[in-house]
Parts: structure tokens; sequence; C-alpha cells
């Protein structure tokens, strides 16, 4: 499935359907009389979050939505049918605006939330309803009104529990398989993964969401790579897992470089509980990772975890690490 965080769409709430002006005529009754029902309510288009969706792509195919109409009503004094209302399901973390893109109307935090985006039309009075002492026989009846209609955006910000940030090809992705049951797409090249892909891993009876976020080179908070589109993503995340390649050997700029963005998109980022893991620690003499990380730990302030995803080492560790973050 194909990932997409912000679209633009067009609501319309059903119109209420419009009252009857019937007048009763049956054979053998010698007195008739206004007998007109009302209009049915228009349906509303209601937005519905929902666990097992991660994208808005479904919106990106149809981008007109409307709601059913309210039947007429009838002779007898029959009331028309009400329209169904349009239920339209979104991920959590989806943040409905207004036209401008700018002025949130609704931000999705837990399943099961529902929004009214429009509201359905009321029906209209049929002419039973104007019948007094000294009008018996009313012609009046009024119509049903119109529902509402918007042009709207839905944006979406992954809500995880651990967001894995870091240097394109750091190995993200194949952190994310080795603790979790995602299968994130994953090569040795740059920028393998385009959209964050999101996973659960679970330790000692407790649960907890990953969500891997594509790699951030210099200048990505202000659109350079791929970083621009997903750091809002991180927003919603409440600890990050700093995840640096070892072998590059120059950890404190690598470091560094991803704190920049983030502190350059937000300072708030900033502030965020953050777990150091040392990867690909495999692929260096044992000797030479000690070192590095004696050296690298006076540079900063935090516990400094060490991993290979290829042989799978300390995955156990990291798990228990990240539940205590998260819980």
């Amino acid at each position: 499935m194909k990932f997409l965080d912000q679209v633009k769409i067009y609501v319309k709430a059903g119109n209420g359907g419009d009252g009857s002006p019937s007048f009763r005529r049956e054979k053998f009754i010698e007195h008739g009389g206004p007998d007109g029902g009302d209009g049915g309510n228009g349906g509303s288009v209601i937005f519905k979050s929902v666990k097992n969706l991660n994208t808005l792509i479904d919106y990106r195919y149809q981008q007109h939505h409307k709601a059913e109409r309210g039947e007429n009503g009838m002779g007898q004094k029959r009331t028309g049918k009400s329209g169904e209302n349009l239920i339209l399901k979104v991920p959590l973390g989806t943040q409905v605006f207004e036209e401008d893109n700018k002025t949130l109307i609704y931000d999705f935090t837990k399943p099961g939330e529902k929004f009214v985006a429009a509201s359905g039309g009321k029906g209209g009075l049929g002419n039973t309803r104007f019948k007094s002492s000294t009008n018996r026989a009313p012609r009046k009846f009024t119509k049903g009104t119109n529902g509402e209609e918007f042009t709207i955006w839905l944006q979406l910000k992954t809500i995880a529990d651990i967001g894995i940030i870091g240097l394109p090809n750091a190995g993200k992705s194949s952190l994310l398989a080795a603790v979790t049951n995602a299968n994130p797409k994953i090569a040795n090249y740059q920028f393998t993964t385009l959209n964050p892909n999101l996973g659960v891993t679970s330790y000692d009876n407790k649960e907890i969401t990953l969500a891997d976020i594509p790699g951030l080179i210099e200048g990505a908070h202000e659109g350079i790579g791929l970083g621009i589109q997903f750091l809002k993503h991180i927003e919603r995340c409440k600890t990050l897992l700093h995840l640096i390649d070892i072998s590059n050997q120059d950890l404190e700029s690598a470091y560094n470089q991803v704190r920049n963005e983030l502190k350059n998109y937000s300072t708030e980022l900033l502030k965020k509980k953050e777990i150091i893991v040392l990867n690909k620690v495999d692929l260096i003499e044992e000797k030479l990772v000690k070192e590095l990380i004696e050296k690298f730990s006076k540079k900063i302030d935090g516990e400094i975890l060490t991993l290979s995803t290829l042989k799978k080492q300390s995955v156990l560790k990291i798990k228990a690490k990240l539940i205590s973050y998260a819980t």
C-alpha cells in the first residue's frame, strides 16, 4: 500500500427532504384535510479514526464524498426516510484542516473518535404542521434545508511510542524488522525507506509501537532530501531512538547532524527522551568499538547501547529498554 499523509477533499452532507402539501382524499370519508408528512433529515459526513490504517491513500482516488439526501414527506402523515450518514475512516493521528490548510478543526488521537465534518440538512415541514383552528386547510409546507458542504484538508501525523531516527542507511528499517513484526524494504543504499514504516513489539507482557522515519540529511528542514516530508511524524512520538552507524566512526558528526535538523524544524523535538544506539558493531573490531564509545560518551549526555541487527545481537536488551522508556 502506498503512503500518503496529506490530501484535499470535498465533503457534502445530504439535503433535507421537502415537507408534503398532501390532502386526505379517500372514498366514503366525508371530511378530508391536510395530511402531508415531514421530510427526512439529510445524512451527515462523519470521520472516524481506526487503528488498522496508516495512510490516506484511499482519498487520493476519491476526493468527493456525499451523504444521502433525506426523502420527501408523503401523504397520510408519513415522514420521509432520513438519509444515511456517510462514515469516512481515517488513521490515528489524522488532523482535519479548513480549506486554507492552516486552521485546525479536529485532531484524532484515539481509536474510535468521531467528528461530524458536515451536518445534514433538516427535513421540511408538511402542511399538517400548519393546521390550526383558524386555518383548517393549509397549503403551506416548507422545503428541506441544504446540507453543509466544505473543502477540507486531511493531514496525517504518525502516532508511535518510539520514533527511529538517523542518517540514511543507518539501519533503521533493519532495526524495525529485528524488534517488531514489520516487514520494511531493506537494502544497502541510501533512502531505502521512502515512507514511515510502523511495527509493534512486545516484551514482558507490554506492547509498544515503533515508527521508522526516513533518513534525515543536512538541510532536511528546508526541504532537501526526504526529511521535510516526514519530520512532522516525529512530533507524535513519545521517545526518539537515535540510530548511528558505528562503521562511519565519526559518531559525533553523525549525531549532531540529525540533532541540528530536529532543532531547526522545532526545538520541541529536542526535549523528547532519547535513546542512542550504535548499530553495525559487527563490522569493526571489538577493541575499536570500545574506544569509539568511550570517546563518544564524553561528547554527549545519555546512555549508549550497541546493536548488530545482522547478527541479532542485543535485540532483547534493546526491546527491554524501549519498553521502559515508552511505558
